[in-house]
C-alpha cells in the first residue's frame, strides 16, 4: 500500500512538486526568520557570554540591559568586595563614544566619526580581554593610548583597508593607537568594539563625576551564585545578577520594550499559514482527482484506516522532503553570508531545526486532515459511476 501511495503522488508531477514546493517556503520562511532573530537576541547579550570569567555582574539597580550603563560609584567597588563570599572583584567600563578617524589625505575615511563601544578593562587583571587576537598581542594594550579593536569593528571604521596595526583614530581630543585586532561577537548594532586599559577608557570617555558602569565578580569556591548576587544586593543597595540572569534581563528587555519580536513573530506564523494554505489546498485538490482510485481500493476491502495510513505517508515524504530542501535553502543562506557584518554570527541552531521541523509536521496534519476527512466519507460505488 505505501508502494501505492507513493505512485500515487508522484503520478501528477505539477501538484507534486507544488506541495513540496509549499512546504519548503514555508520552513525556509521559519528557518530562516527564526534564525535572524536568534542572532540578534544573542548579539544582544555577546559581551556578556564573552566575558565569562566573571560570575556576577553588580550594576545600578535602574540597569536593564548592557546598552543602558548608569554609573556606580568608585566606592562600590570596595564594598562589593567586603561580601562574603567574592573571590575577587574588578570594575569595568563599558561606554558608547564618538571617534575621528585621522591621518593625512592619503587616508581612506580620514575625517570621518564612528560610533564606538569601548570597554575598560582592569588595569591589573585585564579580566575580560579578547582571547583570540588576530593581529598584535594583547600585551601591547598597556602601551598608552592603546586600543584593540574587533574584527568586525575594523571594517566598520577603516572600509576598504587591508588589516594592519598601527591606524590612530581620536577618542575625546585624545589620540588613540590600533596595537591589535581581535575577534569578538557582534555586538547589537553595528559600533565597533574597542578594548583599552580602564585607565585609558577614563581619558577616552566625556568627562562625568562618575564612570564605572560594572564591577565584576568571581565567586569563591565552595558559595552559591545565586546567593552571592543576593548577598551583595541586600548589603549594598546594588543589582547583582548571575550572568545567565543578566543574560535574561538583556533579551527580556528587547522583546518587550521593541517590537522585534512580534515582528519576526507576525512572519513566521505567515510562512506557518501559507505553508498550510498551499499544502492542504494542493493536497485536496490531489485526492479529489485520484478519488476513483481511493473508491477503488475501498471497493476491494480496503479499510479506512489503511487508507488513511496512504495518506499520512503521502503526507509525511513531502513533509521530509520540504523540511529538508527548506532547511538546506536556510543553512546555505546563512553559509553565503557568513562574512558580512550585518550577519555575522548567524546561522541556523539545532533549536531552530527541531522547531522547524515540528511547525512543519503541523502544516502537513493538517493538511492532510481535509484529504483524509474526504476519503472517510467516500463510498465505494463512486467508482462504478
Amino acid at each position: 500500500m505505501i508502494w501505492i501511495a507513493l505512485k500515487m503522488l508522484t503520478g501528477d508531477r505539477a501538484k507534486y512538486f507544488g506541495i513540496v514546493f509549499g512546504v519548503t517556503f514555508a520552513s525556509l520562511l521559519m528557518a530562516h526568520q527564526v534564525s535572524i532573530f536568534v542572532g540578534i537576541m544573542s548579539r544582544c547579550t555577546s559581551q556578556v557570554r564573552d566575558l565569562d570569567e566573571a560570575d556576577i555582574w553588580v550594576m545600578n539597580p535602574y540597569v536593564k540591559y548592557t546598552d543602558e550603563v548608569m554609573a556606580l560609584s568608585d566606592n562600590d567597588l570596595p564594598r562589593v568586595r567586603g561580601v562574603e563570599g567574592v573571590e575577587w572583584a574588578v570594575r569595568l567600563f563599558k561606554g558608547g563614544i564618538r571617534a575621528k578617524i585621522t591621518g593625512g589625505e592619503e587616508t581612506e575615511g580620514a575625517g570621518n566619526f564612528r560610533g564606538v563601544q569601548v570597554m575598560g578593562l582592569d588595569d591589573a587583571t585585564l579580566i575580560g580581554a579578547p582571547r583570540e587576537m588576530i593581529l598584535g598581542d594583547l600585551a601591547d594594550i598597556r602601551q598608552p593610548d592603546a586600543i584593540i579593536v574587533d574584527e568586525c569593528g575594523y571594517s566598520y571604521l577603516f572600509p576598504g583597508q587591508k588589516m594592519a596595526t598601527g591606524q590612530i583614530i581620536e577618542m575625546n581630543d585624545r589620540r588613540a593607537v590600533l596595537v591589535g585586532i581581535c575577534k569578538a561577537s557582534p555586538p547589537f548594532t553595528a559600533q565597533a568594539v574597542i578594548f583599552t586599559r580602564y585607565s585609558q577608557a577614563m581619558q577616552f570617555s566625556p568627562p562625568e563625576r562618575r564612570l564605572m558602569s560594572f564591577v565584576l565578580v568571581k565567586v569563591a569556591d565552595g558559595y552559591s551564585k545565586e546567593d552571592v548576587a543576593r548577598s551583595i544586593s541586600e548589603r549594598t543597595g546594588l543589582k547583582a545578577l548571575t550572568r545567565r540572569e543578566f543574560e535574561f534581563s538583556c533579551v527580556m528587555f528587547y522583546i518587550t520594550s521593541t517590537g522585534i519580536a512580534i515582528n519576526f513573530g507576525i512572519t513566521v506564523m505567515l510562512g506557518f499559514v501559507v505553508g498550510i494554505a498551499i499544502a492542504g489546498q494542493t493536497l485536496y485538490l490531489f485526492t479529489i482527482e485520484n478519488i476513483k482510485q481511493f473508491g477503488a481500493l475501498k471497493a476491494m476491502g480496503t479499510s479506512n484506516s489503511r487508507i488513511v495510513g496512504m495518506i499520512l505517508t503521502q503526507s509525511a515524504v513531502v513533509g521530509v522532503l520540504g523540511y529538508s530542501i527548506g532547511m538546506g535553502l536556510a543553512a546555505a543562506f546563512f553559509e553565503v553570508t557568513k562574512n558580512a557584518i550585518a550577519l555575522k554570527g548567524f546561522k541556523v541552531v539545532p533549536e531552530v531545526m527541531i522547531g522547524t521541523a515540528f511547525a512543519v509536521a503541523i502544516i502537513v496534519t493538517l493538511a492532510s486532515l481535509l484529504s483524509i476527512r474526504k476519503v472517510l466519507v467516500l463510498e465505494p460505488a463512486v467508482v462504478f459511476r
